[in-house]
């Protein structure tokens, strides 16, 4: 047999999804160990313990890896452990990013699993070795509390098969009805790359609610009819092709003049909001997060905002800045090869606006293929939607407030009331380009700005597209 190439391995898993059998059943592998919860929060391995190989609860939550060093070094086999959601995040970061941590994923029906829970929570008996001693309940079926639970577990869900797939690591996954499964269970240790191999299962830990689903609950009519209104399979969901933006500190506008701090959207009313934050005084830009947060340390009470352009004004803007500076070249035969576009000389612009619109028709095809993943271009901040980059905000800071283009002077009044300071009136707007948007204006752009920047639209609610009064 090959040598493994694990050291370890974690069992990614829930309360009430056969955890304890597996475990049971790993344990009887020869030269498997594992060696349970080891990083529940509130005790290490099984209820009421606090040390574990020598290592105390405190010393664990100070540094958890000290306990997966112990492992390691004290285990007669491979040592591994069941991880659940909620415990310490500092583990799965650790352990989902190495490869030599065997990756083990138990999965059940999520319904099942609730009402399991729920049983276990109104009974207080979470596992059953005797079956004298099995205690009946009928909780009742929760809504509200049952889709809260879904959500969080197939969040978690998502994120393991992300970091998954973006370290390029597989996994071992098994379903519940799987642990009762003995060529999968051997399976699962070809799959560790240990030698032993089961004979027999370990029916240590029984079966506590074998019933019909509808039979375990006070309220099968409610159960049922609140099923009905779940969208198990998505269907509601909208579909978005844009990879995940992080916030672009270095493009955060800091004022030191008044606590301001601007957080801009590309092809928004970027320039005009930083002249304004220049005419009162020195900024800071090209930050980092530490300078970040010692100017947010300077300036107590600051407010952060940011800026939103109807998305035809703002796809106009891109295209305009596009024209003068050229900041995407694979643009340029992009267009030329599938759209069968060809732009003027790079610095020339075009001689007519019909010209300019026809380019500006093109180019919002252009960026509703990027948007849906059609190309193989990437997605430039100046075409990304403002939904993208406001979440990126958020993985740094939410911004205090989202201002509109066309209520800047609202949001600057609002902004002097939450500073209490007098803040100078706004620069004049500038033109975005050679032809302004009013001038080309028709039913045809605003249809294909809806087409591309449909998240948008729907997402912050904007109307069809009208020249400021």
């Amino acid at each position: 047999m090959t040598k493994t190439p694990f050291t370890s391995f974690v069992v990614f898993a829930e309360m009430r999804t056969g955890s304890n059998f597996l475990e049971a059943n790993l344990n009887a592998i020869a030269g498997v160990r594992c060696h349970g919860e080891a990083f529940n929060p509130f005790f290490m391995g099984g209820e009421g313990k606090e040390e574990m190989l020598g290592v105390p609860i405190a010393a664990r939550n100070a540094d958890p890896r000290v306990l997966l060093a112990a492992m390691r070094s004290q285990t007669e086999g491979m040592p591994g452990f069941r991880y659940f959601h909620d415990h310490d995040p500092r583990v799965f970061d650790i352990v989902a990013d190495d490869p030599s941590v065997a990756k083990i994923i138990l999965t059940r029906n999520h319904l099942d699993s609730y009402i399991s829970w729920k049983i276990a929570m109104e009974s207080d008996q979470w596992w059953l070795a005797n079956t004298k001693h099995l205690k009946t309940v009928r909780p009742p079926f929760d809504l509200a509390e049952f889709e809260h639970r879904l959500e969080v577990l197939q969040q978690f869900q998502r994120r393991l098969l992300h970091r998954l797939q973006a370290t390029g690591q597989t996994a071992f996954y098994i379903d519940y009805d799987d642990i009762l499964d003995l060529d999968v269970l051997n399976g699962l240790a070809g799959f560790l790359g240990v030698e032993g191999r089961l004979k027999e299962l370990n029916f240590r830990f029984k079966k506590q609610n074998p019933e019909a689903i509808e039979d375990k609950v006070a309220n099968p009519e409610e159960m049922r009819a609140g099923l009905a209104s779940i969208d198990f399979f998505g269907l509601s969901q909208t579909p978005n092709f844009e990879p995940r933006r992080a916030g672009s500190v270095p493009q955060y506008i800091a004022s030191n003049a008044a606590p301001l701090l601007f957080l801009p959207v590309k092809s928004a009313p970027e320039a005009r909001l930083r002249k304004w934050l220049n005419g009162m005084g020195p900024v800071q830009t090209g930050m980092d997060r530490q300078t970040l947060r010692r100017w947010r340390e300077a300036h107590p009470g600051h407010r952060s905002f940011t800026v939103i352009r109807h998305p035809l004004a703002r796809a106009h803007a891109a295209y305009a800045d596009f024209l003068r500076k050229e900041w995407m070249p694979e643009l340029r035969p992009y267009l030329k090869r599938v759209h069968k576009f060809q732009l003027p000389p790079k610095g020339k612009g075009f001689d007519t606006a019909a010209e300019f619109r026809e380019g500006l028709v093109v180019f919002l095809e252009l960026i509703k293929h990027i948007l849906n993943g059609r190309t193989e271009l990437r997605i430039p901040p100046q075409f990304a939607t403002q939904g993208a980059i406001l979440q990126g905000f958020a993985g740094v800071q939410g911004p205090d407030v989202v201002l509109r283009e066309d209520r800047l002077e609202q949001g600057r009044q609002w902004l002097a009331a939450e500073t209490g300071q007098d803040l100078p009136p706004l620069p004049p707007e500038e033109d975005a380009g050679p032809f302004p948007l009013a001038a080309l204006y028709g039913p045809d752009l605003e249809e294909a700005a809806r087409a591309a920047y449909w998240r948008d639209y729907a997402g912050y609610g904007f109307a069809n597209w009208a020249p400021a009064a």
